[in-house]
């Protein structure tokens, strides 16, 4: 749950942290001080976490090595932590597949489903619970009058807790099987959860809704100081997203500030490729719908485009072609600065999975997100919200390009767009948050429901502001987006400077 300080978050921060300052200290052997860490996070003889010590340690050793951008090993493996150290620290290192991992040792080998009686039952009379079961497994105790279930019979269709008077009953799912929308997390044969990467999107729900971090995703955070290092200038890129995240004193001059800080050559926000995103959707809409294709799906979002492609392959060419504005901001800071690296910075792990893309690898040098970004700040004791503003911290950006990163943001920049450039143009929108109701969204477009429409898809319910790397309350980030949003000196996408350069930019 984002915004409320979990154990789980708490040692992801630290290792953020941990990995930042190895990087910053280059007199440190870095393969001896990796060995080092797991007894600095998790010091003393007892767990803090697990009651086990040992196991703890395990467990840190293998997100230091994912934060590190290396392979996760199974405990089966026999190898020092450092192994394969060397490759961490390698001028182009990409994010490798796999991007999402789960710490088998870590995991509870939780139950996939299952549905039973808990000690809130009243032994009622009427007992609702087991008329209703088809299946004759819920039974009635003739001493109590409690329920129990037969899990032999129990077929889990949840009708019993569905007419509980009492919500007695409840109805358990895997927390990481019951977030993903591609029904990719399965059981290996210990009962752990398991991941069909050709199913994986790498939509990153699953990690944020593993209630034992047993989750975790690769990160370039070494990568990337180590690029700032070596005399490279590193610009960073910002997602709309960004408001809020590091704090509620933290304006995007004082974040300017803290970047440039940290070594980086300038920022800018992504909202000027949100714009430019946009418009290219606006024009291939106004092009190929209906002419050409029965409807249009925004392409922002990889998780969800990749969704489209790999559920609804005869309805692919449906989504849009439009470069996503993590990439069009990139070739933009790429043409004014063509010597520069790009650090895209923003919520999502799906844009790592983006940014491991032949196409996107020459645009997109890094990607972090906002959480390991908060590491990074640590590392290096920089407190945002008592730094000096700097001037140039606000790029011409649009209101609706800034507001991409709340759901239903996107459909309304385009058709903003297409508005401007014919107002007498009508366009229906439907928009879906989570990729299960993506689904539903495309198998509906799919039957020829939705003609002539624009689909918003989203993986993350809420939008980008429910990104797995963010850090703030969604509800509280939506706000804060849109409040930001409003003061932008455009209302809408193509009319900031930026867009000047399309042409030029997606040639």
């Amino acid at each position: 749950m984002r915004g409320v300080e979990t154990r789980i978050q708490e040692i992801r921060h630290r290792i953020f942290r941990e990995v930042a300052r190895m990087a910053y200290h280059t007199e440190w052997p870095v393969d001896k001080r990796i060995e080092e860490l797991p007894y600095k996070i998790i010091p003393g003889e007892v767990g803090n976490f697990r009651n086990n010590v040992f196991l703890e340690r395990a467990i840190v050793g293998e997100r230091l090595r994912l934060a590190m951008g290396l392979p996760y090993r199974s405990a089966a493996n026999h190898a020092p932590l450092s192994e394969g150290i060397e490759l961490a620290d390698k001028a182009e290192t990409y994010y490798t597949p796999p991007l999402i991992n789960i710490i088998k040792f870590a995991c509870h080998g939780c139950v996939e489903k299952r549905v039973y009686v808990t000690n809130g039952c009243q032994g009622c009379l009427a007992h609702p619970c087991s008329e209703v079961c088809p299946t004759g497994a819920v039974k009635i105790d003739k001493e109590s009058g409690f329920s129990s279930i037969n899990q032999e019979k129990c077929i889990k269709c949840g009708r019993c807790a569905n007419v509980c008077a009492y919500n007695a009953i409840i109805v358990q799912t895997r927390p990481c099987a019951a977030s993903c929308g591609m029904d990719a997390i399965s059981s290996d044969e210990n009962g752990k959860a398991d991941i069909d990467y050709d199913k994986c999107v790498s939509c990153g729900q699953c990690l944020v809704n593993c209630p034992f971090g047993a989750i975790s995703d690769k990160s370039q955070i070494f990568q990337t100081i180590r690029a700032i290092q070596s005399g490279d200038r590193v610009y960073a890129a910002i997602a709309p997203a960004f408001v809020g995240q590091f704090g509620p004193k933290v304006t995007p001059g004082k974040l300017r500030a803290a970047m440039k800080a940290l070594g980086f050559a300038d920022v800018f926000e992504v909202a000027i490729g949100a714009d430019l995103c946009a418009t290219q959707e606006a024009f291939d809409f106004l092009d190929e719908v209906p002419e050409k294709l029965p409807f249009m799906g925004t392409s922002c979002c990889p998780s969800w485009s990749l969704m489209a492609k790999k559920v609804f392959p005869d309805q692919a060419e449906c989504i849009s072609m439009a470069l996503t504005p993590m990439t069009l901001t990139a070739r933009l800071i790429k043409k004014q600065h063509p010597d520069g690296k790009v650090v895209f910075i923003g919520p999502c792990s799906a844009k790592k999975l983006e940014a491991m893309w032949t196409e996107v690898r020459s645009e997109v040098d890094f990607v972090l997100t906002f959480e390991e970004m908060a590491g990074i700040f640590d590392a290096k004791h920089i407190d945002i919200e008592n730094l000096e503003e700097d001037p140039n911290g606000v790029n011409d950006a649009s209101t609706d390009g800034r507001n991409f990163a709340v759901s239903g943001g996107v459909a309304k920049a385009v058709v903003g767009v297409i508005k401007s450039q014919y107002p007498e143009r009508e366009v229906k929108v439907m928009n879906a948050e989570g990729l299960a109701d993506c689904k539903k969204m495309m198998t509906i477009a799919k039957a020829g429901k939705y003609p002539g429409y624009l689909l918003e898809g989203m993986a993350c319910p809420g939008g980008c502001v429910a990104g797995p790397g963010t850090m703030q309350n969604i509800k509280k980030s939506q706000g804060a987006v849109n409040q930001y949003a409003a003061k932008a000196t455009h209302g809408i996408a193509i009319e900031t400077e930026s867009v000047k350069e399309l042409d030029k930019l997606v040639k």
